[in-house]
């Protein structure tokens, strides 16, 4: 009789897909480079309610805009606002919209004006820090927005869940963390894009099996839109922010350097493009700000931070350091509405690395009561060398107690290790070719040995032995192509949280008669939902299957 004793696995989930309809998709591309657009603003002109371009220029527009004869008007830093009837877009593919790159000429008396106070780098930054408080609201308002979160493996999306939400804000005088309220209007997570369910697993610093090199992230008890949000250092810029930026007001003109670059505009209005770096021995970040000239409003904050002693990344952002590991990037954006900035969206991304099934690999292993014998099945046929050395195998006891047996258990002693080198096991012809199998008798000898098989086999005959009964530890041990057994490996997958403003709400409050997101549960498991009356005319801006 055969008793399975430890059973390893890789778990992968196909789920059921539902439809995306009545919707008209475009890709915003650079007419230049042919590059997409990413972060552009597409909005319904007149009706104070858009959608923000995906990392490959996409978006979607619902289908319902076009019965009303509308127009979209498409505006991004460095590029000329476009508008587009929503008319000329075509169902059931993809309508590409070349924007053109502009130059924002200041006029002869602002070049002047610049010229007399000639304002360094450093002096803009710090102008605009002290005016956080002058250019951002602070009386209530709230954002409806769409939400996501996602993983990236190979450029194609895993794990994607989506959200439309409203986020009540008090005000940037108070603490966003401990006052502001999110009330969800519909979550679910995307069925027509993979789930794995182990890229899906918390970080695990105990296993390993899912962790961040030379970064930690709290878990914020598993909420994610709750990580994103405490990663806008604007919004939270007299707190303790991300690494480097730290508390922005005090900490962020001390801790980097700064150069002016080219001005940038948005909708007409004169940037100061900032380029801010740290360095110190293990990490390089870049940051870039774009702050509006005489009001000195932050509009942009892109921020990226790497690993000096990590590889060369493969997602890079521009002034990237591409001799290092992209560790984490953070873009957050605010735009001017009826005199002050409100959040238009914030994306965050960081990199973690998952353990991956080795290549060569113990796939059970048994205890055969009829053999007096142990079965090891690997993936692949072991070399013939290494698949019989004692030492590359260690069996200890760890069941029920017996006089014999210390706190560490007791471990086993082995008369002979065989690998079965037969095209079919004579011994179970059912079995077929057993070359992936290694056997391992045990040596019986002592009354220690006699008590402990007895054990053993009383808890093979319940099917009770479980990796706590027998610790087992296989090693050393190679495949014909040179992979080592069990040997742990990681791949790289990427992931965003990301929350897209559609509509902003000034001098609104939290109602009392709502229910709130639970901030201490992830986003996407039984939160409360309460749509409202016009709930149609929010969206989820859902990305294109591959980003290529």
């Amino acid at each position: 009789m055969k008793f399975k004793l430890l059973f390893l696995g890789l778990i992968q989930i196909a789920l059921p897909s539902f439809a995306q309809s009545d919707f008209l998709h475009g890709k915003l591309i650079d007419a230049q480079t042919i590059e997409p657009v990413v972060f552009a603003t597409v909005r319904v002109k007149d009706r104070a309610i858009g959608v923000v371009s995906n990392m490959d220029g996409s978006f979607r527009i619902p289908e319902k805009f076009k019965n009303y004869g509308d127009t979209l008007e498409i505006s991004s830093m460095g590029y000329k606002k476009r508008l587009i009837a929503i008319s000329t877009l075509p169902v059931g593919k993809v309508q590409r919209v070349y924007l053109q790159p502009g130059v924002f000429e200041l006029q002869e008396t602002i070049v002047r004006a610049k010229r007399k106070r000639r304002l360094s780098a450093r002096a803009i930054v710090r102008r605009a820090v002290k005016n956080i408080k002058n250019n951002y609201p602070r009386s209530p308002f709230s954002t409806v927005g769409y939400y996501r979160d996602y993983q990236l493996k190979e450029d194609k999306y895993i794990n994607l869940n989506e959200a439309i939400m409203e986020v009540y804000d008090s005000g940037f005088h108070q603490v966003d963390s401990a006052t502001s309220k999110v009330r969800i209007y519909e979550y679910r997570p995307n069925f027509d894009f993979e789930r794995d369910s182990l890229a899906d697993n918390l970080y695990d610093y105990g296993s390993r099996e899912k962790i961040i090199e030379d970064a930690y992230l709290p878990d914020y008890h598993g909420n994610e839109f709750s990580i994103l949000r405490v990663h806008d250092a604007i919004r939270n810029y007299n707190l303790g922010s991300y690494s480097f930026i730290d508390q922005l007001d005090k900490d962020l003109l001390g801790n980097h350097s700064f150069s002016k670059e080219d001005n940038s505009y948005i909708d007409g209005t004169p940037l100061y493009k900032i380029r801010f770096q740290k360095k110190n021995l293990y990490h390089h970040a870049i940051g870039t700000l774009y702050i509006s000239h005489g009001d000195f409003a932050i509009h942009r904050l892109k921020y990226s931070v790497y690993s000096v002693e990590g590889k060369k990344s493969d997602r890079v952002s521009t002034h990237a350091d591409e001799s290092a590991q992209l560790l984490f990037e953070i873009s957050t954006e605010y735009q001017k509405r009826m005199g002050k900035m409100y959040l238009h969206f914030i994306s965050f991304y960081n990199r973690f690395q998952l353990l991956k099934q080795s290549e060569f690999r113990v796939i059970d292993v048994f205890w055969n009561s009829d053999k007096q014998r142990f079965e090891v099945v690997f993936n692949r046929e072991p070399d013939k060398k290494d698949a019989v050395v004692f030492d590359n195998y260690n069996i200890t006891y760890k069941g029920f107690s017996t006089k014999f047996q210390s706190a560490s258990g007791y471990r086993i002693k082995f008369q002979s290790v065989l690998r079965c080198a037969n095209e079919i096991d004579r011994s179970n012809p059912t079995l077929g070719n057993c070359k992936n199998e290694v056997r391992i008798y045990p040596e019986i000898l002592t009354e220690k040995d006699e008590e402990v098989f007895a054990q053993i086999a009383i808890l093979a005959d319940r099917d009770k032995i479980t990796p706590g009964v027998l610790s087992i530890e296989i090693k050393n041990i190679r495949d014909k192509m040179g992979n080592l057994v069990n040997e742990r490996r990681y791949e790289d997958v990427d992931q965003y949280r990301e929350y897209f403003v559609q509509q902003i709400k000034p001098g609104v409050s939290a109602p009392a008669a709502s229910v709130y997101m639970d901030r201490r549960k992830p986003v996407f498991m039984n939160q409360p939902v309460h749509p409202p009356t016009n709930f149609d005319d929010y969206w989820m801006n859902t990305p294109l299957r591959n980003l290529k």
